[in-house]
């Protein structure tokens, strides 16, 4: 049963191979779920070495290889992307490496001699013995051709267009990502502007606030100069004030003295002296303007 397995690998991973060779491009669909496909067929091939670990320096070849593949290093590494374009095969599951590998050492008919020695090797020492399973095995594997080729392209081209859509919303994600990283960008480039104009507005406010601060001393001294020179008015008027009191009162008195102190004889005299004076002063301005 595990030979009939791994023939069934063969021919599953040789029909994936000639289906990517028949598409131009490989999804990422297939891509990511190229690891698990592997996966299993890297378990088949584990559970058909163990059943061949008595079966002679075959067995030992595969439990070597399984072993190598899951304790080397480069199980854990990341997986190559796949390329675009399969590789080229022979006869449907033989990939063409193998007998570009084969040529040097055996010629051109060394890979067939080669597979045909190795199936009756096993035939003839019944290592691999036909019976049921082995039609069981043609049959499934020839419903799997089939299936292949009749719904392989249906089945590329829904896978493609999942792709496809997956990628739409992925370049979505990334578009809308990449215009509020850049929107984020230019609001960090604008606030970096203004935090450079800051230093401006605040020196601006400090000459505002200076300014402020010397009108509103100058406003203050002004005040002051204005009520120092009112009170010193107001000074200066009061002294006026008395001065000019002083002075009425004193004339008011001297007058009320002296005309206390003048006779009513002498009024009469001095009248009569000062018409005798202006009766003079008159004939001398009238001998003057004759003259």
């Amino acid at each position: 049963m595990s030979v009939e397995v791994l023939v069934l690998s063969a021919i599953v991973a040789a029909l994936c191979r000639r289906a990517r060779r028949d598409r131009n491009t490989v999804p990422v669909v297939v891509s990511n779920l190229a690891p698990h496909s592997f996966s299993m067929l890297s378990r088949l091939v584990i559970a058909s070495a163990n059943a061949l670990k008595g079966s002679g320096p075959l067995g030992a070849g595969l439990v070597q290889a399984s072993r190598s593949l899951h304790t080397s290093s480069q199980n854990l590494a990341p997986l190559p992307p796949l390329p675009e374009r399969g590789g080229k095969i022979r006869h449907g599951i033989f990939p063409e490496e193998i007998f570009q590998l084969l040529y040097p050492k055996t010629g051109v008919t060394g890979p067939y001699m080669l597979g045909t020695g190795l199936l009756v090797y096993l035939l003839s020492k019944e290592i691999y013995v036909i019976n049921h399973e082995t039609y069981y095995a043609f049959c499934f594997g020839t419903i799997v051709v089939y299936l292949v080729k009749k719904f392989g392209p249906q089945v590329s081209a829904f896978a493609d267009k999942l792709n496809e859509e997956k990628l739409a919303r992925v370049q979505h994600v990334k578009d809308t990502a990449m215009t509020n990283l850049t929107q984020a960008i230019e609001n960090e480039k604008k606030e970096q502007w203004r935090v450079e104009g800051r230093t401006m507005l605040f020196d601006t406010k400090r000459n505002n606030v200076a300014m402020l601060l010397e009108t509103n001393y100058r406003e203050r001294l002004h005040m002051v100069t204005n009520e120092v020179k009112r009170r010193l008015d107001y000074q200066i008027a009061l002294q006026n004030l008395q001065r000019r009191l002083a002075q009425e009162h004193m004339v008011n008195w001297v007058v009320k003295n002296v005309m206390s102190s003048i006779t009513p004889q002498q009024e009469k005299e001095s009248i009569a002296k000062c018409i005798t004076d202006l009766k003079a002063l008159a004939k001398d301005s009238q001998a003057k303007a004759i003259a």
